[in-house]
């Protein structure tokens, strides 16, 4: 029987139809199903389009069916993957831009900081709801794959419903090491004069922590350690990331690791580089938003959602191309389920339960790993440990990801702020009573995404934020007694 795949929020044009591009170039996966499902029926369908065009222009045996509703999607499914960002721009926007008041400057908003918790409140009560529905209706071998950030929070809330026999098996995917290896691999290169590079084939790495989070704790250029002071002056001598990798830079020369994460996510994790605005700027480069540049993330998916009819277009045109010119990415997903269902061993990086694989962070919290994935599933790498400084610096978040998805579960308003007020970021940029206030104020613009908090929880938010609104009395001084005076 053909495998069948469903895609949770396949309206993520580009994404999806790389992913299933990426599946169908493994011959023995040429005829699986692939069942979408999006609230946007436009953006639905036109992935189901453009992927149909693909399907039929290279003669494959796999099918496409569209969903508008999830579980009807999901009956039967082995495998499901998760593109969701659940309140969309709207939602996203208030992410950047109510903290933005209180002094809170991020670049991306989404994995931790204000954006991040409050991004894990909405998708929190939707992950669970998937996985629910996985466990009845999709297929009892059924893998959860889940691409959608927070991405700790997330797959951490996921295995706990699993724990409880409410959801399936979850294993976070994400592309940051590949991408940070691409750049260890460069930054060599030019330092040695190699002409020939090729990272997978030259550069051999141990990356472990945490997601958006994770350390290059061993790197082999062509079988030999390369030293912390080598990769230092390899960064520093490089033209471009000179430029753009500062604070990535300065992490690795204060820790002597390097982190998977570009210069704009980093710097949001830390209480270090965007604490005061007149100093950010030393520490970001403008030349494209993902070096740091404030909001950059939220302006570049604006960018991208743009107007549908030009994209689809576009895109339309684009699609139908030959299977010789497709090229299949390094994302993890396509390699794990060819492992699985042909037994091809296969070798990345995934977010699971940490157990005994990180041995200095705790055994429940969620890392970033080692794996190996054949026909018996995902097996991590166990006994790894982190250099202190970077240990630290994941447990700061493993704090602040394990009170914001408790607070999501429960709806409980005082766990999420004082996962605020605890995050790194917003701890170094706010007094605890702006914490309040933030928290109050993000709650009820986001109500409408927030089944998981009482209605009178948001209405008591709204309320403080009225009273603290109302113009203050005039102070009067109080007249001396005669004691006192």
């Amino acid at each position: 029987m053909p495998i069948r795949i469903a895609f949770i929020g396949a309206g993520s044009v580009g994404f999806t139809r790389k992913l299933i591009q990426d599946i169908l170039l493994v011959p023995e996966l040429a005829d699986a199903h692939f069942a979408l499902h999006d609230i946007d029926r436009d953006w639905l369908n036109m992935v189901a389009d453009l992927c149909r065009k693909d399907i039929k222009a290279n003669r494959l045996p796999a099918a496409i069916s569209r969903h508008a509703r999830r579980r009807a999607a999901l009956e039967g499914a082995d495998y499901v993957i998760n593109c969701t960002r659940i309140g969309g721009l709207e939602a996203f926007e208030t992410d950047i831009e109510i903290p933005l008041k209180y002094g809170i400057d991020q670049c991306v908003g989404d994995t931790l900081c204000a954006g991040g918790i409050m991004y894990g409140q909405r998708n929190i009560p939707q992950i669970l709801a998937f996985v629910r529905d996985m466990r009845e209706v999709a297929s009892d071998h059924c893998l959860f794959m889940n691409y959608a950030n927070p991405m700790a929070m997330n797959v951490w809330a996921a295995l706990d419903a699993f724990d409880r026999g409410e959801g399936v098996p979850t294993v976070g995917l994400c592309h940051g090491v590949q991408h940070g290896w691409w750049q260890i691999g460069d930054a060599l290169a030019k330092l040695h004069g190699i002409k020939d590079m090729d990272h997978r084939r030259d550069v051999r790495i141990v990356c472990a922590g945490i997601n958006h989070q994770t350390w290059y704790i061993d790197i082999r250029l062509r079988g030999r350690k390369v030293e912390a002071e080598e990769l230092l002056e390899a960064f520093e001598r490089h033209e471009q990331f000179a430029r753009t990798e500062k604070v990535r830079i300065d992490v690795l020369r204060r820790f002597g690791v390097y982190s998977t994460e570009s210069n704009g996510h980093l710097s949001e994790y830390l209480p270090w580089y965007r604490k005061r605005r007149g100093r950010i700027r030393r520490w970001i480069d403008n030349s494209e938003w993902i070096h740091g540049r404030t909001g950059g993330y939220l302006g570049a998916c604006r960018a991208h959602r743009g107007d549908f009819k030009k994209q689809y277009d576009a895109h339309l045109a684009s699609a139908g191309k030959p299977m010789d010119q497709w090229k299949r990415s390094e994302e993890h997903g396509s390699f794990i389920i060819e492992a699985i269902e042909t037994g091809r061993p296969y070798r990345g990086f995934f977010n699971v339960r940490n157990g005994g694989t990180i041995r200095n962070l705790p055994a429940d919290c969620i890392i970033e790993a080692p794996g190996y994935v054949d026909r018996f599933g995902i097996n991590m790498t166990e006994g790894i440990t982190l250099p202190q400084a970077c240990a630290a610096t994941c447990m700061a978040s493993v704090n602040v990801q394990r009170m914001s998805k408790d607070a999501a579960r429960h709806g409980d308003v005082t766990l999420l702020k004082q996962a605020m007020l605890h995050d790194p970021l917003i701890g170094a940029v706010c007094e605890p009573e702006e914490v309040w206030r933030l928290a109050d104020e993000m709650l009820v613009a986001q109500a409408k995404w927030l089944p998981n908090y009482a209605q009178q929880e948001i209405r008591a938010a709204a309320k403080r934020i009225k009273q603290r609104q109302a113009p203050a009395k005039p102070a009067r001084l109080r007249k001396p007694t005669r004691r006192s005076a």
